[in-house]
Order: structure tokens, then C-alpha cells, then sequence
């Protein structure tokens, strides 16, 4: 007996069972199902180390995340944004043997004595079919003063259930307000009065976000909760408002320099990758109808800006409503010149109250009488 205890002790505390993550995420892959692999341990989200990993270990996650066969184990430093500043590595090196449910149950070494930020590993796996069913088709916030600010609703096979707050957080929140184009996300509570409750049925998935995806639908999701929650639980989410943008240094609102407004501060966007979807975007959201995509020479009619370079690297799909929703880099995270900046020509022309038209637009030529 005095032998078998200590038999027990080893058995039980051997790397991989002892306070092992129990949570797995994807980040900064084009869908759910591939990025730069994170856990989470203790309520932290920390990087795993490529030692040892290999299409085992990438299988074991890929079926965690419901996400079909093991692809490939691309390096989790081409996946942006890259890590956060500070960020750990939670773990030195995995060992799978490939038929474990989750990567908790694999042998986790979480010694971490030497790892880059350029040994981060990655996992592809299948991307997500519609027939999947973790995955909300879409989200909106409702009964609030305006869409950006409201009760979370999510949208599955044409029907909108209100979310439990089991797992939200501000990271959730901030996601929800930058797919819906409301900026910054200030408040998300946990309780609703009883004017605010929903009525519908209620989403049981408990969501987990980094806070750094472009839409609720790139967050991972748990397993199917059992009727835990009741309206009592919806999530309240409060966002700053329309992430603002403006064209400056044309005579017209629809044409000129594109600035951003970020924490009460106009600044400009880095041209780095920008090209017609990105302008399409931009002309949506101010209403100004389809971009005229104008040539380099002539956008730099308007001059560089000064001040502040809030965005670079921006890559739209041209389906978005709002630059918000597009991918960027991190807010003043750039390596441009004011002389980079973005210009933006609209097909339509706004004009004030006291003008009148009466004559054609054409690439960016009005002709007023």
C-alpha cells in the first residue's frame, strides 16, 4: 500500500492532466478553423511552442474545435495581428498521439524556458461548412437606443436568440462592435432589467474571443449548454458609436484624403494594400455611392496629412458596411510616411444645403453652372 500511493501520485500529476488548459482558439486565420494556436490556462490566453508539434497534435485540436481533418501545421507567426505584447507562452512542448479529444489530454510540458515569438505554432483544418453547427450566421444588438448598443442576438437557420452570458467578456463585446462598425466597445453587462429581457429562445453556446476577431463567427464555440440560462443571463453590450470617417482636402464630401477618428483624434490610413475593395467600403459607408477607383497620380491631388497614421495594412473583402469590419493593423501600428496617405473618389456628390447641381460628375471632374 505504502508503494501505491506514490504509483497514484506520478499517474495523476504527469504533464497534460495536472491543471491542463481546458480551452483551445485559432487566431488570425481566414475562418475559426486555422490560425495561430492559443490556450487558455487560469483565465489567461498564452502561445504554444512548436516543439514537438506535428499533425497529431494538429488533429487533436481540429477536432476540439469541430472543425474536421487536420490540414496542415503552418508557423503561428504568419497569422495576423500577431501576438499581443506580453503575451506567454503557456506551453514548451506538446506530445500527442493523435486520438485524444482535446489538447488537455495530451502530454503538456508548461516548463517554458526557451521559446521566440517565431516558434509560435500553428494548425489549418477544414474550413467550416454552413452545416456546421457551432458557428451564428450573424449578429446584432436590439431593443438598445440604436444598433450600437443593445441585448446580443445571434442569427441560426433564420432565427435570433439572445445570448448567455456564461463565458462572455469584454473581448466578446469589443468583436461585436467592431463587425457591427460601432467602434470601441464601453460596457458589457452582465444583468438586463426586466424591460430589456429577450423573448426568444436563448443561445447556449458559451462564445470565447480574444477580442481581436473581425466577426463573432471567427470566435471559437463550446459545446451545446442544457437550458442553463434564462433571459435573467442575456448579454447587454454598449459601443462607442459609428466608427467615424471622413474625406478632407476636396471641394466636395465624397472626394479627398481619408482620415479616421480614433480616441477623439483625426488621423490618416497608410495606402500599404489598399486598392478598389477597400475603397468600395469607405464610399458605402459614407454613403457616396460606388467608388471611381482613381489612379495613384491623382489621388495625391490632395496632399499629405499630418498629425497621426491611425491604420495600416487594411484588407477589405468589399462586402463589409464599415471600415471597422475590415482587417488592419492595430491602431498607430505602421511604417509609412505621411506622403503614403490613402485618398478616396465617390460617384456621388454631397453637397450642402445652399449649392445646387445641375451638371455631370466624371472621374472626379464636376461641372457647376
Amino acid at each position: 500500500m505504502a508503494l501505491l500511493f506514490p504509483l497514484i501520485l506520478a499517474i495523476c500529476t504527469r504533464p497534460g492532466l495536472q491543471e491542463s488548459p481546458s480551452r483551445v482558439r485559432l487566431v488570425g486565420g481566414p475562418h475559426r478553423c486555422e490560425g495561430r494556436v492559443e490556450i487558455e490556462q487560469k483565465g489567461q490566453w498564452g502561445t504554444v511552442c512548436d516543439d514537438g508539434w506535428d499533425m497529431k497534435a494538429v488533429a487533436v485540436v481540429c477536432r476540439e474545435l469541430s472543425c474536421g481533418a487536420a490540414k496542415g501545421t503552418p508557423s503561428g507567426v504568419s497569422y495576423e495581428p500577431s501576438a499581443e505584447e506580453g503575451q506567454s507562452v503557456l506551453i514548451q512542448e506538446v506530445k500527442c498521439n493523435g486520438t485524444e479529444d482535446t489538447l488537455a489530454q495530451c502530454d503538456l510540458d508548461e516548463d517554458v524556458f526557451e521559446c521566440s515569438y517565431k516558434e509560435h505554432a500553428g494548425a489549418s483544418c477544414e474550413k467550416p461548412e454552413s452545416s456546421f453547427p457551432l458557428v451564428p450566421e450573424n449578429v446584432r444588438l436590439a431593443v438598445g437606443p440604436g444598433h450600437c448598443q443593445g441585448l446580443v442576438e445571434v442569427k441560426y437557420q433564420n432565427q435570433w436568440s439572445t445570448v448567455c452570458q456564461t463565458g462572455w467578456n469584454l473581448q466578446a463585446a469589443q468583436v461585436v462592435c467592431r463587425q457591427l462598425g460601432c467602434g470601441r466597445a464601453l460596457m458589457t453587462e452582465r444583468r438586463c432589467s426586466k424591460a430589456t429581457q429577450g423573448q426568444r429562445r436563448i443561445w447556449q453556446r458559451q462564445i470565447s474571443c480574444s477580442g481581436r476577431e473581425v466577426t463573432l463567427q471567427d470566435c471559437p464555440s463550446g459545446s451545446w449548454g442544457k437550458n442553463i440560462c434564462t433571459h435573467d443571463e442575456d448579454t447587454w453590450v454598449e459601443c462607442e458609436g459609428a466608427f467615424e470617417l471622413r474625406l478632407v482636402g476636396g471641394d466636395k464630401l465624397c472626394s479627398g484624403r481619408l482620415e479616421v477618428l480614433h480616441k477623439g483624434v483625426w488621423g490618416s490610413v497608410c495606402d500599404d494594400g489598399w486598392g478598389e475593395k477597400e475603397d468600395q467600403v469607405v464610399c458605402k459607408q459614407l454613403e457616396c455611392g460606388k467608388s471611381l477607383s482613381p489612379s495613384s497620380k491623382f489621388r495625391r491631388r490632395y496632399g499629405p496629412g499630418v498629425g497621426r497614421i491611425w491604420l495600416d495594412d487594411v484588407q477589405c473583402s468589399g462586402e463589409e458596411q464599415s471600415l471597422e469590419q475590415c482587417r488592419h493593423r492595430f491602431w498607430g501600428y505602421h511604417d509609412c510616411t505621411h506622403k503614403e496617405d490613402v485618398a478616396v473618389i465617390c460617384s456621388v456628390l454631397r453637397i450642402t444645403d445652399h449649392e445646387c447641381l445641375f451638371s455631370v460628375f466624371h472621374f472626379g471632374l464636376d461641372i457647376w453652372f
